[in-house]
């Protein structure tokens, strides 16, 4: 067989192999948005069982951990996604917003600026940074509404806070209601 021939053998063969990785990602990618959650976990962890290092596969299954609660796993996906591909922005945004979420400001903050230094055009990333920073200003406002007792002016920061934290429904969302302030004497 000619080296031209073996090539051409070898370039179908390449070819059909990541079309079917690509049918298989679309398929994991489809069960998770109808809501198949564990179907498509279960489909992502047989296809990384073969493909450890795809990083597409491995965010997905970091999503779909998270939609499922299980926010420590997932955390522990977008992790191995930082390290093993830290020039990709996404792992990094998706752990933030799963960090704020469970309060750890800091490590959110940390991780979307590792976003935005690997993407700087990642405008996801930035409005993220934003509401963290306004989240963590509630928090603040709260914490001296708390310690100052009722000041009209500080009650209404906090107020313009929440509601624009409350109409951004998906990075943090604003607290149940305001804690009430303590009288100080």
């Amino acid at each position: 067989m000619s080296r031209l021939r073996r090539f051409a053998l070898f370039a179908a063969l390449c070819l059909t192999v990541a079309a079917a990785r690509a049918d298989e990602t679309q398929n994991i990618e489809q069960m998770f948005r109808q809501g198949n959650l564990a179907g498509a976990l279960a489909q992502a962890d047989q296809y990384l069982a073969q493909n450890p290092k795809d990083a597409q596969v491995r965010f997905i299954k970091g999503l779909i951990l998270s939609e499922q609660g299980k926010t420590d796993a997932a955390i522990a996906v977008f992790i191995g996604l930082t390290q093993d591909y830290p020039e990709l922005p996404e792992p990094y945004n998706n752990l933030a917003v799963l960090y704020a979420a469970q309060g750890k400001y800091e490590d959110a903050k940390n991780a979307l600026e590792m976003a935005i230094h690997t993407h700087p055009g990642y405008a996801t990333a930035e409005e993220n940074l934003g509401d963290l920073y306004a989240r963590m200003a509630a928090d603040a406002y709260a914490r001296a509404l708390q310690l100052k007792g009722g000041s009209p002016a500080l009650q209404g920061k906090l107020d313009t806070l929440n509601r624009m934290l409350a109409a951004n429904k998906g990075f943090i969302p604003a607290p149940a209601k305001t804690p009430a302030p303590t009288a100080t004497k």
